[in-house]
């Protein structure tokens, strides 16, 4: 028997209920795992309320990643051991699988051993952030030292990740965040340049960042009429990655921008690589090089329990956070 966090109907944070359940025997490729501790990610509060990629199947589960110990081994299972301590890594539907549990059966392609000198509140808060981040700046952008890189929502998870891969490889983070409060955090956690869009024009800032040559890459969860400005704050032949939609308005095409720089404008989402085991795997090798050469540091934000889950939903959405919320359970 389990407690699980699901939800029986679309809706805000009070639809998530905590429900008893009897949990079923690993497939053959599949792990039981005691979990310790699951990071939250803007991907599960969309899916609770029917905004997200996929459309939930109900009661649905949440959660793509956590930390724990294995308890239990399918049949083809011969890379761990039980007992080992594990991660889970973004790399399944939540239709099919979840991690808001105590314990959880979850596919063993989604699992990876802890790092090294983490905590395993920390290790709730590595691989989705990470992951996003590398996969476009890394695998696709091809990020390189000395480039301008903006990311707006600087403060969230992904967005300090990609402060922090973008000083691992030598490239300038500009961050842009809405109000001056999180201004100071922002430069303390590895911001080269904090552009206050409530108050700074983007693209005349990045023209004085930059000497007039434009930003480089733009790593935009934002989306909506905002694309322009960011369009605009390009230098040529630079990639403006999308890989959110928090702005539910209409996103524009920047098509002036796009034909007069060479501009690429490109959607994203780590599933392109996360079943690819090579593209993946590279992904984890560079995460693990960083976690152990002190560029890559998760920052923490606020933790709460798991029956405390619809406070911790209530508390991403209050936009408040800087960092990764993580839940521990009793098992912690």
């Amino acid at each position: 028997m389990s407690k699980v966090a699901r939800f029986h109907q679309t809706g805000g944070p009070e639809v998530i209920q905590l429900d008893d359940m009897e949990l079923t025997a690993p497939k053959a490729d599949e792990v039981l795992i005691n979990i310790n501790t699951i990071g939250l990610n803007r991907a599960e509060v969309m899916f609770r309320s029917g905004q997200y990629l996929e459309t939930p199947e109900l009661p649905a589960r949440l959660g793509y990643e956590a930390s724990g110990i294995i308890e239990q081994l399918g049949s083809n299972v011969s890379q761990f051991n039980i007992g080992d301590k594990v991660n889970v890594i973004p790399a399944f539907s939540m239709n099919q699988y979840g991690t808001y549990a105590e314990k959880a059966v979850l596919p063993v392609h989604a699992i990876v051993k802890q790092p090294a000198n983490v905590s395993d509140i920390e290790a709730a808060a590595i691989w989705m952030q990470y992951l996003t981040a590398w996969g476009a700046l890394v695998d696709i952008g091809q990020l390189s030292a000395g480039q301008t890189l903006l990311i707006p929502a600087a403060s969230s998870s992904v967005g300090l990740a990609a402060i922090q891969i973008a000083n691992q490889v030598g490239a300038i983070p500009v961050a842009i965040t809405r109000t001056p409060a999180k201004k100071a955090l922002l430069e303390q956690y590895g911001a080269k340049h904090v552009i206050v869009s409530e108050t700074d024009k983007i693209t005349e800032q990045v023209q004085l960042i930059t000497n007039g040559k434009g930003a480089d890459m733009v790593f935009d969860p934002v989306a909506g009429p905002a694309i322009n400005e960011l369009a605009d704050a390009c230098g040529r032949f630079a990639q403006l990655f999308i890989y959110g939609v928090l702005d539910t308005e209409a996103t524009p095409f920047p098509l002036l921008a796009a034909l007069s720089k060479g501009l690429t404008v490109r959607g994203y989402t780590l599933f392109e690589f996360t079943q690819d085991a090579q593209r993946l795997h590279r992904g984890i090798d560079f995460i693990n090089t960083g976690l152990a050469s002190g560029h890559l540091k998760p920052v923490i934000a606020k933790t709460f329990t798991l029956d405390n889950i619809v406070a911790a939903h209530q508390y991403m959405e209050s936009n408040q956070q800087i960092g990764k919320i993580v839940v521990t359970t009793n098992n912690a």
